[in-house]
């Protein structure tokens, strides 16, 4: 039986009339950019984060560069961020005007070690007039970016309480995991700025593209707007900024989603806990460890696997969809070769790299296709 990575399909059909209603609106009214529809999903997704104010963008990417922009990293500054994660985590820092340095990830969770954060801070950094700096290279550091991998939030105790001790803003790269809890606060409301990604593929995503960044901070989010429409208001600009704007149409087949979005969360944990189960007694399988502080959305369930390359032929041959994210650390890429890194410098990133394989788990699943998962699995530790 074929099963599918991630279908779709099969989460707009029973929303179909919804998702029509609101496509219609749009072409009632005619406001296609801004307009009534985007203000009540900014204000519907603040609400849901638990944040004073949501500024829509046109991409999640996009939401991770305003934001490094807004909180004031400038040309030259570092940010420090997670280097297992999707390209955009550095790459936004790069087209933000900055330049990336890896802290490295939990063997467990997947994201930042607080404590490697603190390291990197207490070793290579001091507290200076112009803030923190670099000794090294006398660059200042602008930003610390922790990435909610997979649904995960990181581990943001640790993590606040560094970036609060040296004084440095947060953005949080929440692109894979809105709606996940650290304790008792959602994703997007610990960090001066929260970054999510309406990516089809995502536990909340758009019929195209789109991002939004959450923040308590008024004067952030008018920035923000400010940036997202070519740094000015009118036709008055004080700073170049970006033609990023989340359309009207995007907006209102989202504020459908939204209201559907815990729904959709309780069904891939159901299917989460299903794996947890039945993969307890095969010894070669790591399941996704959630620490006790943490709520999971499950945007993807990552198993670890010493021989991934042979279960993930496995798995292909017996039409199970399957994918690897990340197959290659940050810091090993070649467009960052020339930040000095090299292999064996964090070494937790790199081996996930090397053992880390994500199969099915959207909350539309069958019974028999997660047990067909399962199957398939076994059927190759067992050889």
């Amino acid at each position: 039986m074929p099963v599918p990575l991630l279908d779709i399909s099969r989460q707009h059909e029973p929303i179909r009339d919804l998702l029509r209603s609101a496509f219609d609106r749009a072409l009632e009214t005619s406001r296609f950019i801004k307009g009534p529809e985007l203000e009540a999903l900014e204000k519907e997704f603040a609400d849901y984060c638990g944040t004073a104010r949501a500024v829509g963008c046109a991409s999640g990417t996009d939401a991770l560069i305003l934001s490094l922009m807004a909180v004031g990293v400038n040309p030259g500054d570092m940010v420090v961020t997670s280097p297992f994660t999707f390209f955009a985590s550095a790459g936004s820092v790069v087209r933000a005007g900055g330049v990336p340095q890896f802290v490295d990830i939990l063997p467990n969770t997947f994201n930042m070690d607080p404590e490697l954060l603190r390291d990197w801070l207490q070793e290579r950094c001091a507290v200076t007039s112009r803030g923190v700096v670099h000794r090294k290279t006398g660059s200042r550091v602008g930003a610390v970016m922790p990435v909610h991998l997979f649904g995960q939030v990181a581990d943001m105790d640790g993590i606040m309480e560094v970036c609060d001790e040296w004084g440095l803003p947060v953005v949080e790269d929440a692109c894979q995991s809105v709606g996940a809890r650290w304790r008792d606060r959602r994703a997007g409301s610990f960090g001066a700025a929260g970054c999510f990604s309406f990516f089809p593929s995502k536990n909340l995503g758009a019929l195209g593209d789109g991002g939004m960044v959450t923040t308590d901070d008024d004067a952030l989010a008018a920035r923000l707007v400010s940036l997202r429409e070519h740094g000015g208001e009118g036709y008055i600009h004080r700073e170049v900024g970006f033609n990023s704007r989340l359309d009207a149409i995007q907006a209102g087949f989202l504020r459908v989603k939204l209201a559907c979005l815990d729904g959709w969360h309780e069904g891939r944990r159901r299917n989460a806990a299903f794996y947890d189960k039945a993969f307890r007694d095969i010894e070669e399988v790591r399941t996704p460890p959630i620490d006790g502080r943490a709520w999971s959305v499950y945007n993807q369930y990552t198993i670890r696997v010493e021989d991934r390359d042979g279960l993930l032929a496995h798995l292909r041959d017996r039409g199970i969809g399957c994918a690897v994210y990340y197959p290659l650390p940050l810091h090993l890429q070649q467009c960052f070769m020339d930040l000095g890194y090299g292999r064996g410098d964090l070494p937790a990133a790199e081996a996930a790299a090397g053992e880390v394989i994500s199969i099915p788990v959207y909350g539309e699943l069958t019974g028999d296709e997660r047990s067909e998962v399962v199957e398939a699995v076994r059927e190759f530790c067992s050889q």
